[in-house]
């Protein structure tokens, strides 16, 4: 039992660990942008720190139902897992206009319900970061040869743009919420 409980929390560190690497890896290339928006990579003395939480429902003492984050070390279908990425400027001075971009776990899709109360700075990929816009911007070819409006089932990517001044040592969160399919 004491071996298993170590493992998964290996899983789950080993899983945080790659999640820091893309978003590092993503940040070093500059956010991917569409042809209307510029590119603005992450600069270098911002610090990010990216972990997955599932969200369990349990019940307290009097019999209500309470949402709790666990460690996502184990996951099945439809469960619901928060995402939650800081950032921390580490530099000397402010910085600004900069993207947090956050890949979509292939097993996961996004939260419709948090995307339709997005803020207006949140943007979604569904071609693997080459565009970026609304889902409502997008539509996907068809087997066919047609076309179909994407869904959030064709979500690859999220990003938020973080535009007000980060002061020298603060630091922000954004999270957002998927499924696991």
């Amino acid at each position: 039992m004491i071996a298993r409980s170590k493992a998964r929390t290996v899983v789950a560190k080993t899983i945080a660990a790659k999640m820091v690497a893309v978003l590092a890896m993503l940040a070093a290339a500059g956010s991917p942008a569409g042809a209307t928006m510029a590119r603005a990579p992450l600069p270098a003395t911002v610090a990010l720190d990216s972990r997955a939480y599932v969200e369990r429902v349990s019940t307290d003492l009097n019999g209500r139902a309470r949402r709790v984050l666990a460690a996502a070390n184990r996951l099945a279908p439809g469960d619901r897992v928060v995402f939650v990425v800081n950032y921390r400027n580490r530099g000397d001075a402010p910085v600004r206009g900069f993207y947090v971009t956050n890949p979509v776990p292939a097993r996961v899709r996004l939260d419709m319900m948090q995307f339709s109360a997005a803020p207006a700075d949140m943007q979604v990929s569904v071609d693997g970061g080459a565009h970026w816009g609304r889902l409502d911007d997008f539509t996907i070819p068809t087997p066919l040869g047609g076309t179909r409006r994407a869904t959030s089932e064709d979500i690859t990517h999220v990003r938020w743009g973080v535009h007000a001044p980060v002061a020298p040592g603060d630091s922000g969160r954004i999270a957002w919420r998927g499924v696991v399919r």
